[in-house]
């Protein structure tokens, strides 16, 4: 994972550029999305401090946003759609890339799956909490 100032959503494809872009019709995670506030409380949790949200492999962090309240409803953030479809669920990666427990702490927390609904960019230093609806 590599963070990148921009990416561009592309309706029921993707994140132009991802490796699961275009990966199947009707894909449930053509966009996931991680809470800092939760690596925040597994870090904690589970005695890490040298390591990056993005060892989460979820394409955008937010901060402040429940994302659990977004599973089966639309939302929107920065003009661009999106439908929330499921919990990302933690695999057995999780111990790996955190430490050992992350997968189990992180159950029922481990970010959330969506659909792309609408064309746009997200524009990662105006992502704020206040943009999901």
């Amino acid at each position: 994972m590599i963070e990148v100032p921009v990416i561009e959503c592309v309706a029921d494809r993707g994140i132009r550029g991802d490796r699961y872009f275009d990966f199947k019709d009707d894909y449930k995670g053509q966009i996931t999305f991680f809470s800092l506030d939760v690596f925040d409380e597994l870090c904690t949790a589970v005695g890490v401090h040298d390591c990056s949200p993005a060892a989460a492999r979820r394409n955008v962090v937010t901060r402040g946003v429940d994302l659990n309240e977004s599973i089966g409803k639309e939302f929107e953030i920065q003009g661009v759609r999106f439908y929330g479809t499921e919990e990302s669920a933690p695999c057995y990666w999780m111990d790996r890339a955190f430490a050992p427990g992350a997968q189990v702490f992180l159950k029922g927390n481990g970010g959330l799956r969506a659909r792309i609904l609408t064309d746009g960019k997200l524009h990662s230093t105006a992502l704020v909490p206040s943009a999901v609806a």
